[in-house]
């Protein structure tokens, strides 16, 4: 399991309208200081493939190797070929999991969804193949689309797009070890999770009722108040935060087994807009572990608050 990246690229805010708008107070994902990585420090060029320094994943530069959408069969015989072949001196070439695909996404760009100034070429704003099955419906499997960063699923016997990956034969670390069973932590009335290092409300909806997107910023200024497990530092999540909450060997909801949330609805709302239509915002959909989006006025989705 890859640790997840937890902060998006996000620096705007928008209002329900789509528009632009002071940050100040807002508290939506832009308005809390950011410390990525530049793409440039981040992505290493060496000729043919560049390295994420921050998984050390090794990828194509050519994001779009095979030239045509494949289905999910072909497209693990076209990275198991590069594997064979020792393709650009790696041995280990496959299809990206899911977390780590997503890792690569910007939430601030669009047509590509990468982050401003990355090396790639020939990133085609489509969807593309992740190596993972959805659990509970197994003749389908994830992929993310890299024109506006949605993270859905699919029969395999449909057609997406190929960008292969050669992840590193890595030392286990703590964070890549650690067990489903033992990753969330009670804390009275919140859980810590032991690999992101977030604690969540163990209430996994605190107001009781779903909200719109305005709603569910404004109320996480009640539970601060009302001091929710003696804290005043709750916010609404970003994106990457409640993606990260996800086991996708798991499902209705897809967390770890064994976990100790209580109420965990179908849906939750993010603090990071869409910029592919700013009237939306993104959102996490439990039962699969599916990242969509919810229209920013409809009072349908729920708030689960975090700290950090």
């Amino acid at each position: 399991m890859y640790p997840p990246l937890l902060e998006t690229d996000q620096t705007r805010c928008y209002n329900a309208a789509g528009k632009i708008m002071d940050c100040l107070g807002s508290a939506q994902d832009a308005a809390w200081p950011k410390y990525l990585m530049p793409a440039a420090k981040r992505f290493q060029v060496h000729g043919d493939v560049v390295l994420d320094t921050l998984s050390g994943a090794l990828w194509t530069r050519n994001a779009n190797p095979a030239d045509f959408p494949l289905n999910w069969a072909e497209a693990h015989a076209v990275v198991a070929d590069m594997a064979a072949r020792k393709a650009y001196g790696c041995a280990n070439w496959q299809l990206p999991p899911r977390r780590l695909l997503f890792s690569l996404l910007s939430h601030q760009h669009i047509n590509p969804a990468l982050p401003a100034g990355q090396p790639f070429a020939n990133v085609f704003s489509g969807y593309y193949w992740t190596a993972d099955t959805c659990r509970r419906l197994p003749e389908q499997a994830w992929h993310i689309h890299l024109g506006g960063g949605r993270v859905a699923r699919v029969r395999k016997d449909e057609a997406a797009l190929v960008w292969p990956v050669c992840l590193p034969e890595m030392e286990a670390s703590a964070a890549l070890s650690i067990s489903p069973e033992g990753r969330f932590c009670a804390e009275g009335a919140s859980v810590r999770d032991t690999l992101s290092g977030l604690i969540w409300s163990r209430n996994a909806d605190p107001v009781g009722r779903p909200l719109t997107w305005e709603e569910a910023l404004a109320a996480v200024d009640g539970l601060n108040r009302e001091a929710l497990d003696a804290a005043t530092d709750w916010r609404m999540p970003n994106i990457r935060e409640l993606e990260s909450l996800m086991d996708l060997q798991a499902d209705s909801p897809a967390l770890s087994a064994g976990h100790p949330f209580t109420r965990v609805r179908d849906v939750y709302w993010s603090s990071t807009t869409s910029v592919y239509e700013a009237r939306y915002a993104w959102a996490l959909y439990t039962r699969d572990g599916m990242v969509g989006v919810g229209f920013k006025p409809d009072a349908g989705f729920c708030l689960w608050p975090v700290r950090s």
